[in-house]
């Protein structure tokens, strides 16, 4: 899978070390859906002031939110003859302070909270959704297996 990787905010210090789990998660959720090396999305982290505009611009939700996915295929998309046979899934933004924010308040720290919500948008941009509880508990499966993977599922974490 290729990822494309900014950070595009300067408001949390995000490590070299959450760049390669995050990088792991959505490799991680690439192989159980046996998605092709040339399958690309991008992962931009933001601020809130950023994700909020994105989201009240895009989704009329006047307020930030932790992540938003963006995809680039839902329509037909044109053949090229003799193109590369890229498959551009679609972009993930995330806010990297609300990420903080709630990796603390949930006790798992940023690093699992920035990586579960690359996978939560990774997800969406193959399909998933949790609108119904039904769905929701199919999309959340698929996430603790992804994160299980890297060793970053609920039942790796220490409890304090």
């Amino acid at each position: 899978m290729i990822i494309g990787y900014e950070n595009a905010q300067d408001k949390v210090k995000i490590s070299s070390d959450l760049e390669s789990k995050l990088q792991e998660g959505l490799d991680a959720v690439a192989k159980l859906h046996n998605l092709g090396g040339k399958t690309e999305v991008s992962v931009t982290l933001v601020d809130d002031t950023e994700i909020h505009q994105l989201n009240r611009d895009y989704r009329k939700v006047d307020r930030p939110t932790d992540v938003l996915s963006f995809a680039l295929d839902e329509g037909e998309e044109p053949k090229l003859v003799d193109a590369p046979e890229e498959h551009l899934l679609g972009d993930i933004i995330i806010s990297a302070e609300t990420a903080q924010r709630q990796g603390d308040e949930f006790g798992h720290g940023l690093e699992r909270e920035i990586v579960y919500l690359a996978v939560h948008g990774l997800l969406h941009l193959l399909g998933y959704d949790h609108i119904q509880e039904e769905d929701k508990k199919i999309m959340r499966a698929k996430e603790e297996e992804a994160l299980r993977a890297i060793r970053l599922s609920e039942e790796f974490l220490v409890k304090g």
